[in-house]
């Protein structure tokens, strides 16, 4: 290009070489610059950025020589803010002139076609990226945002989706940017084949796997929609399986994923390398075993002979690291080196132990209890500040503040001290939970109709972690008020107390013709004594008065009871006709028990076991008996997070000094907590009116299986069930064939109010005068 004196002056040339050194630095070529000496800046084509901003990214101050070096730095400075999509430099009469033109500003984000997603959610996750409202618009910025919008929708398995965006220009220099999405049809798994597969079959490895083709409950579980993420998991079970079952080298050789041409169907292929099957060889300890070795040998879950098991020889090491934690080494390192014998098939493993350096506790630090006081936590820690660390403790602390069941969430973490080489912290955090419980009660049956009941209790009262409650039953044909206060630390050492008061009516068959009540008041003062992690022993003493009222016609064992023990208008036991009478007895129950309680978690068991073992002999007073109840559950896993449940109590009672087994003392069995699928209470021997007053005996067993509900917690989970028991009055025989068996399925919920249970079931085996109750409903129970 030529350029004349004629049509350029020589500022105007100075200004054009600037504007070209700039274009120069983009284009990555060089354009010299003659150097001179700034008198002033000026700034130009600002509409937002204040000009001190600019000032401050100048390499360059009046009074300064400015050179190409200076203008190339300014540029790659003012470039590099982001806010500039042009920039040009110019020189007039010693005043340097920066003549800027802003990226415009994002006025709003929108979105159209979206229907996997949440607009909010969306809007969000963009701003995070750097699109969104008063953000200067990036086009680089908009094209990954629009890149992850897609990896979203793949994620969905919208593999036809279509992103079309669009930036529509807005005064005062701002866009409006608009995301269309047609997101077409999720693809589903039409095929999953597996290649390589000898000793085991199609059907047993697809089996192993979270990905499934299309079946009638896929619209919940989403099972055939393809993830990477569950591929990987599906791999890693696959694998695992073969390991465990003695495939020692077993390989995946690849996984493929292809799309059919219309996006809607998936097809994926694993190709896989059994290898060989082998046989555990000699297996020894090495390192850190401090005279231990008979101890840590027997942890070992494997033995020369045994089918190689790789989960077993996982677990075998974590139970040695974990025994090594026991003694103060929290850092123990354990490894399995292993030495294959490819001729004998064989695989010897040398268990290598690295105890590391011996630690200690230096603090227990809580956070999260904003309601229960720090004591409430702290007493339940075995594991003590500035001891020596010991797993088993720290794990038996967790478990029993977990098992307080004033938390939703309980944590634990063991980081190292920054300082220290051989000290821990203990950071226990919680999320608190409502304490308080309002229990209601639901049933359903074509001769009831619909009956209720309800209490409202309150534990961990004002923090302190002591219970107090009020119950006050007000259904039609109960009437109870209870008063009671739990301490579970009467004592520093763990000795808890009681103490209740009681008002109980009880009027079955309320309103007809067979009408009886039962009135009793009194109260209990029991002390816990825990002589274990898991054991307690409990020692109380109760006084109680009971008065019983009869009609004509009520049932014969009220009325005999009335007859033996009190006055009315006849009292012949034997006539069928006597009528008005009342009875009053007097009695002072002492009581034993003893308790083991191994479980997880009080709300919802996953694994460990339950008994209890309760005597209740009244020597003292008219009224006099012995009561004892033995019950035991048992929680394990089975597969994944099925969790097998079972249950089973025996109950039986005994008048002393001849009399006979205080009727008003008796067990009962149907409904929630007992037999389901019949009516609560109605089973055991009927009198004329074909109703059940219970029994001195009582046998109950259930079995439950329990699934959580795919994408929820432990707290949600649906349940099958088989129940089975019954109730015989004193002297009765008790037969096999004179049992009740209910089956169905159900619901179970810790809800906010707190526990629910729904279940559906159907009576097995009833007899002809038996009550059925397919639906019944209930809060605040437990099994």
């Amino acid at each position: 290009m030529k350029l004349s004196n004629e049509h350029f002056s020589l500022s105007q040339f100075r200004r054009h070489a600037f504007s070209l050194a700039a274009l120069a630095l983009c284009s990555g070529s060089a354009w010299a610059i003659q150097p001179f000496t700034v008198k002033d800046i000026r700034v130009e084509g600002l509409q937002r950025t204040e000009a001190g901003t600019v000032f401050s990214y100048l390499p360059v101050k009046v009074g300064e020589v400015f050179d190409d070096v200076k203008s190339t730095a300014a540029i790659k400075s003012l470039y590099g803010t982001g806010f500039f999509k042009d920039i040009q430099i110019e020189e007039q009469d010693g005043v340097l002139v920066v003549i800027l033109e802003e990226r415009p500003t994002i006025a709003g984000v929108e979105f159209t076609g979206t229907k996997e997603f949440e607009k909010d959610a969306l809007v969000k996750a963009l701003k995070d990226i750097g699109i969104g409202e008063s953000r200067i618009l990036d086009k680089a910025t908009v094209e990954r945002a629009e890149q992850e919008l897609k990896r979203q929708y793949l994620s969905k398995g919208l593999y036809g989706m279509q992103i079309t965006t669009t930036i529509t220009p807005l005064e005062r220099n701002r866009v409006r940017v608009t995301f269309a999405v047609e997101e077409g049809e999720i693809a589903r798994i039409a095929e999953i084949k597996i290649t390589g597969n000898k000793a085991f079959s199609d059907g047993e490895l697809r089996d192993l796997m979270a990905l499934n083709t299309s079946t009638w409950f896929s619209w919940y579980t989403k099972a055939d929609q393809y993830s990477k993420q569950k591929l990987s998991g599906d791999l890693e079970s696959v694998r695992s399986f073969y390991q465990n079952r003695g495939y020692l080298t077993m390989q995946i050789l690849s996984s493929q994923i292809s799309i059919s041409p219309d996006k809607k169907n998936i097809y994926i292929a694993v190709n896989i390398s059994e290898g060989e099957k082998y046989k555990i060889g000699e297996i020894k300890l090495d390192g850190d075993l401090f005279g231990r070795d008979a101890e840590l040998a027997s942890l070992m879950l494997l033995k020369k002979g045994d089918t190689y098991n790789a989960g077993r020889l996982t677990e075998s090491t974590k139970r040695i690291s974990e025994r090594m934690g026991n003694f103060g080494y929290a850092f123990a390192n354990v490894n399995a080196v292993p030495q294959i014998n490819e001729e004998t098939r064989e695989a010897s493993f040398t268990i290598q132990v690295d105890a590391g350096k011996r630690v200690y506790v230096r603090r227990i630090n809580l956070a999260g209890n904003t309601r229960s006081r720090d004591e409430v936590i702290r007493r339940e820690f075995r594991q003590f500040e500035s001891s020596w660390y010991d797993g088993e403790k720290i794990k038996a602390s967790k478990d029993r503040v977990e098992r307080l069941g004033f938390f939703e969430d309980v944590k634990l973490e063991t980081p190292e001290v920054a300082t220290s080489a051989d000290q821990v912290d203990i950071n226990l955090s919680v999320k608190e939970k409502p304490t308080g419980s309002l229990m209601f009660g639901a049933g359903y049956s074509s001769a009831e109709r619909l009956t209720l009941s309800g209490s409202i209790s309150q534990a961990n009262a004002f923090g302190s972690g002591d219970t107090m409650a009020l119950e006050l039953n007000t259904s039609r044909q109960n009437r109870t008020i209870v008063l009671a206060h739990t301490d579970p630390y009467f004592t520093d050492d763990g000795v808890s107390r009681s103490v209740d008061g009681f008002f109980r009516t009880q009027r079955p068959f309320a309103g007809y013709s067979q009408d009886y009540k039962v009135q009793s008041m009194g109260g209990n003062l029991r002390f816990g004594v825990p002589f274990s992690e898991v054991d307690t022993v409990f020692f109380g003493l109760g006084v109680e008065r009971t008065h019983v009222f009869t009609t004509g016609i009520s049932p014969r064992s009220y009325r005999n009871f009335v007859a033996t023990n009190g006055v009315g208008i006849d009292t012949n036991p034997i006539s069928d006709t006597y009528g008005l009478g009342e009875a009053t007895t007097n009695s002072f129950p002492l009581t034993v028990a003893w308790q083991r309680d191994s479980r997880d978690s009080v709300m919802t068991p996953t694994i460990g076991r339950f008994q209890r073992a309760n005597l209740e002999l009244a020597a003292a007073g008219n009224s006099r008996y012995y009561r004892a109840i033995y019950q035991a559950q048992l929680y394990q896993p089975i597969y994944r997070s099925v969790v097998l449940a079972l249950n089973g109590e025996f109950d039986y009672g005994h008048g002393l000094s001849g009399q006979k087994y205080p009727v008003f003392k008796n067990f009962y069995a149907g409904g929630i907590g007992s037999v389901r699928g019949y009516e609560p209470g109605s089973l055991g021997t009927k009198d004329a009116f074909g109703e059940s007053q219970g029994g001195a005996k009582r046998i109950i067993g259930n079995v439950e299986l329990q699934i959580p509900f795919p994408g929820a917690d432990k707290s949600l989970r649906w349940f099958a069930f088989l129940d089975g028991g019954q109730v015989f009055d004193e002297g009765q025989r008790m037969r096999t064939q004179d049992f009740r068996f209910g089956a169905g399925i159900g619901i179970s919920w810790i809800s906010p109010v707190g526990p629910l249970k729904l279940s559906f079931g159907k009576a097995l085996n009833a007899k002809p005068d038996d009550k059925k109750q397919g639906f019944q409903f209930q809060m605040g129970t437990g099994f």
